[in-house]
């Protein structure tokens, strides 16, 4: 039984692609997903499956654009990916709510850093699929430009722990 934790892209950011997370536990169930978590109101669901990975995403990522009418696109990590990434977390210093991961289909660019534009001091950093970003005054008041962050989903560093407690219960 694989242990994955999905994070949808879009969904409910800014009025765009509302999502229940009941909803969400739902379609997951009907899938055959077992298990089925969610956290907090932005697209995290923990769960357990005996599909591969490549098949579990293909099925959530067409039963979401079913209900939803219109493409969606799902990111799948294992407990053991998201384990690693928080060890390997940089800015061990920032408040965990300041650090945001973007996780991404895969591997950014190596040249990514070189079209950051930081006005607010940001830092970045590239790993093996994700972008983790210091934000030090905070997200929503960063004039941050890094385009290597738009196929990706971001979740900050106490949302990523919590999946990760999530899973590990699972495993």
């Amino acid at each position: 039984m694989n242990v994955l934790v999905a994070l949808l892209r879009a969904v409910n950011v800014g009025g765009t692609g509302k999502l229940r997370m009941a909803e969400l536990r739902a379609i997951a169930g009907g899938i055959g997903f077992e298990n089925v978590a969610t956290y907090i109101q932005s697209g995290n669901l923990v769960f357990t499956t005996d599909m591969t990975r490549e098949k579990a995403q293909s099925a959530l990522e067409a039963a979401l654009t079913s209900f939803l009418g219109q493409p969606q696109s799902v990111l799948l990590r294992t407990a053991g990916e998201l384990e690693a990434l928080c060890a390997a977390a940089p800015f061990p210093e920032a408040a965990p709510n300041k650090v945001l991961i973007t996780f991404l289909p895969d591997a950014p660019p190596a040249d990514a850093l070189g079209a950051m534009v930081a006005p607010s001091g940001e830092e970045a950093v590239l790993l093996e699929r994700e972008i983790v970003v210091h934000y030090p005054e905070g997200q929503g008041r960063s004039k941050l430009k890094l385009p290597a962050l738009a196929p990706g989903t971001a979740r900050n560093l106490n949302t990523v722990r919590k999946l990760l407690e999530m899973a590990q219960e699972l495993s």
